[in-house]
Parts: C-alpha cells; sequence; structure tokens
C-alpha cells in the first residue's frame, strides 16, 4: 500500500479491516457494525485506526473513531479526509 491514496478503493479498504480483525472479508459488509456485529473491542478498534492512519498518511483525531464503527462509515471518513488533502 501507498502511504497516501488520490482515490480510496473499498475493496482494499475492507481487506485491511478484514486482516485487522483476523476475519473473512466477506464477513466485512458495508454495513455490518464493528461492535455489535464483528464483536469489535476498544483495543481492535484502536488497532484498525492505527493500521488506517499507516496505511493512508493521515492522522486522525480520537474523535473520528465513533465514525469508524462500518466498513461504509470508515469510507466515507477516509474519503472525506484524502479528498480534502488532495
Amino acid at each position: 500500500m501507498a502511504d497516501r491514496f488520490d482515490t480510496l478503493d473499498k475493496e482494499e479498504l475492507r481487506g485491511l479491516i478484514a486482516e485487522v480483525l483476523d476475519l473473512p472479508v466477506a464477513e466485512v459488509t458495508d454495513e455490518a457494525h464493528f461492535l455489535d456485529d464483528l464483536d469489535v473491542d476498544s483495543l481492535m478498534a484502536l488497532e484498525i485506526m492505527v493500521r488506517l492512519e499507516k496505511a493512508y498518511g493521515l492522522r486522525l483525531e480520537e474523535t473520528e473513531l465513533e465514525s469508524i464503527t462500518t466498513l461504509a462509515g470508515t469510507y466515507d471518513l477516509l474519503d472525506g479526509r484524502l479528498k480534502a488533502v488532495s
């Protein structure tokens, strides 16, 4: 993965999250809630945030962690942030 992307690929994002959570990619659906459906705890959520920052060259705020609850929400957050820095 590159340090920063001009466009965000949802399938790569899905794969990254599945890898962090040690889940099959198919389980990380657009609307699967990380906490309720995928049993993500606070430590796993932090690991997702760290991996996203590293993969996409962004610094995410703690308040943005609230948006990282589904793949769709995470995609929207990252897409907006990447477009803002392009």
